[in-house]
């Protein structure tokens, strides 16, 4: 049996890591930040302490001291998540039994409702006129899209115009005009197809006809473009949605995702097909899927209070 390293988190090993898991495990860049970021806590607040010398109270103090500085359940949930995998993979990749991350439970997480537009309120956002320039036209599409198919702000900004392969690059997410569909590559690289309804297909004609404008060298063939020619960002596009729903006066924090759960908690209103909803939204697990039957509950029982003659407060 090979002697473990004696450092704590040595530079190569975080990095080989991190590796790993994008190499094998396909995680997504901004999961990979996190969890860097996570390792770098766990060596702040045990200076010095060599891997094989860790324990699982050392572990368990530390999460402890960030919930005492006010980092939220989910955050500790993650960083928990992180070093169980980190030091999983030390003890393979060393070949000894050292693990003190291996029973460390992660703390729990508050199981909140995502919040969703109603199906008026959507129609109100998405009736409400864009600014009449480019920005306007181009801004309409992408929340048109994010609507029609409930893509995550990551789908919805890989997007290309349309199936493109050099030999330098081969498209991963891309729109089919003609067949009124988007191919997306999602979480651990899953890919899926949606189909695209009429209003979103309307906008993104109309999108299509002024990108030109907006075209640099840096383009490429993504299919939405900042005002510097560039594959917008999903910053831009959280900030957008924001001026775009204060204009149609949604009184709601509105952010990309919304129109993830609005699409989600919608369909299951009309179909009550939770299995179709878990394909279209890209789920791995369906009981990550069954959170949007309480949301439809929420919508049965809000429709039977003020429908059932019993159940009308006076």
């Amino acid at each position: 049996m090979n002697k473990p390293t004696e450092s704590l988190l040595l530079p190569s090993d975080m990095q080989a890591w991190l590796a790993y898991l994008k190499a094998e495990k396909r995680y997504a860049q901004h999961t990979l930040i996190s969890y860097e970021h996570d390792l770098k806590r766990l060596v702040q607040k045990n200076e010095a302490k060599a891997v094989k010398d860790y324990s699982e109270t050392d572990l368990r103090l530390t999460l402890a001291h960030y919930h005492a500085s006010g980092m939220q359940a989910k955050s500790l949930a993650r960083m928990a998540s992180c070093w169980r995998s980190f030091f999983h993979w030390w003890s393979i990749k060393n070949r000894t039994d050292i693990n003190p991350a291996k029973n460390l439970k992660s703390p729990k997480t508050p199981h909140s409702l995502p919040k969703a537009l109603s199906i008026e309120q959507a129609q109100v956002l998405l009736d409400t006129p864009a600014p009449d320039d480019e920005t306007g036209i181009r801004d309409h599409a992408m929340f048109e899209l994010l609507y029609s198919c409930g893509l995550r702000l990551s789908e919805l900004t890989s997007l290309d115009c349309y199936y493109l392969k050099t030999p330098d690059y081969e498209s991963e997410s891309w729109l089919n005009l003609d067949e009124a569909e988007v191919t997306v590559k999602g979480k651990g690289q899953k890919t899926r197809i949606l189909p695209v309804g009429s209003k979103a297909i309307e906008a993104l004609k109309k999108w299509l006809l002024v990108r030109e404008n907006f075209v640099k060298p840096q383009s490429g063939n993504a299919l939405f473009l900042g005002v510097r020619g560039a594959r917008i960002t999903p910053r831009v596009v959280e900030l957008q949605l924001k001026k775009y729903a204060l204009q149609s006066n949604i009184n709601i924090d509105m952010h990309p995702h919304i129109f993830r759960h609005s699409f989600a908690s919608h369909i299951l209103q009309s179909s009550q097909d939770l299995r179709a909803v878990q394909e279209l939204l890209g789920h791995a697990n369906i009981s990550t899927t069954q959170i949007y039957t309480k949301l439809d509950f929420q919508h049965l029982a809000k429709v039977y209070d003020q429908a059932h003659p019993r159940a009308k407060k006076k």
